[in-house]
């Protein structure tokens, strides 16, 4: 009777080995799978809490808005920004530091109205630039309580990264500041900011608008994976919009979405739909986010 081959002594001491190798990319994924701290993308309204001392959050995601106005430059359309990022840095145990822009814009022009600025575009039907991108200190002033919000304030200024030739920027510098206050209702997570912001009028010289800054949001959980979330957000202006203040018109959006975690990660996805005459008539967002621990608060001397 002929005998079943067996197997090699080397191929039988590799299985435990294998097995031992699947087991822990199992365990690894499931360990990647359990849900991330709470995070504000894709929303634009800032949270008064303080991310942990020593702890990175990084967000990146990817806009595409539709019937866009640049009144500056005349110029309207499909506006797709590539890599949206923001860096939140928690620097003490009530501190916070914040960078945050668009790596490039791309403008799909639709229309062509009189420009107010000479303009240098890429070419006949189309623009793209670098976003601009702003540095801001958020200071948590109360902690929550059962019968109190926290209260935070958040300031800082908007860099010119823009340039108003490329079609899409104002070439300007604006500082701004914030009161926010959040509180949670059971499972309901509500904050809100006002503040103010002094723009600077790009198409004359020592001119400027101030403009009050507003934002409304919320996040709700419908599953330990899943939240729902939605604001409103934007700007108002304080003066009577003239040829001298084009570019710093009221702006205002909505957005309404959802956060999911899964391995590791924050997911995110909102639809937008703009509020005032020059925003975009709809688009969407999407995006990720992560909480890295660079160093332990605790340990520094």
């Amino acid at each position: 009777m002929r005998q079943k081959p067996t197997m090699p002594v080397r191929a039988r001491r590799k299985r435990p080995r294998a097995v031992l190798c699947v087991l822990s990319a199992v365990c690894f994924l499931f360990i990647l799978s359990l849900p991330a701290a709470a995070q504000t993308r894709p929303l634009r309204t800032s949270e008064a809490e303080i991310l942990p001392p020593g702890t990175m959050r990084a967000e990146i995601g990817f806009d595409f808005l539709q019937d866009v106005d640049f009144p500056l430059s005349g110029l309207s359309g499909d506006l797709t920004s590539v890599g949206v990022i923001t860096l939140r840095m928690g620097v003490g145990k009530i501190v916070e530091v914040q960078l945050e822009g668009a790596v490039q814009n791309f403008l799909d022009i639709k229309k062509r109205g009189t420009p107010l600025v000479p303009l240098q575009l890429a070419g006949p039907n189309s623009a793209h630039d670098a976003g601009d991108f702003s540095v801001s200190t958020k200071v948590r002033i109360l902690a929550e309580t059962q019968h109190r919000p926290s209260f935070a304030l958040r300031f800082g200024f908007k860099m010119p990264n823009s340039k108003q030739n490329n079609g899409m920027g104002t070439n300007s510098t604006d500082v701004f500041a914030t009161f926010i206050l959040q509180k949670h209702f059971g499972k309901w997570n509500v904050f809100g900011d006002l503040g103010l912001a002094i723009l600077q009028a790009t198409n004359t010289q020592f001119k400027q608008n101030d403009v009050l800054l507003y934002g409304g949001a919320f996040t709700y959980p419908l599953h330990r994976r899943v939240n729902v979330v939605g604001e409103v957000a934007g700007r108002k202006s304080t003066r009577k919009i003239s040829t001298e203040l084009i570019g710093t018109e009221s702006q205002s959006q909505a957005r309404f979405g959802f956060q999911i975690f899964a391995g590791g990660f924050q997911w995110d996805l909102a639809g937008i739909a703009g509020i005032s005459k020059n925003d975009p008539r709809s688009g969407f967002t999407f995006g990720v986010s992560k909480d890295i621990r660079l160093f332990d608060y605790g340990k520094l001397p």
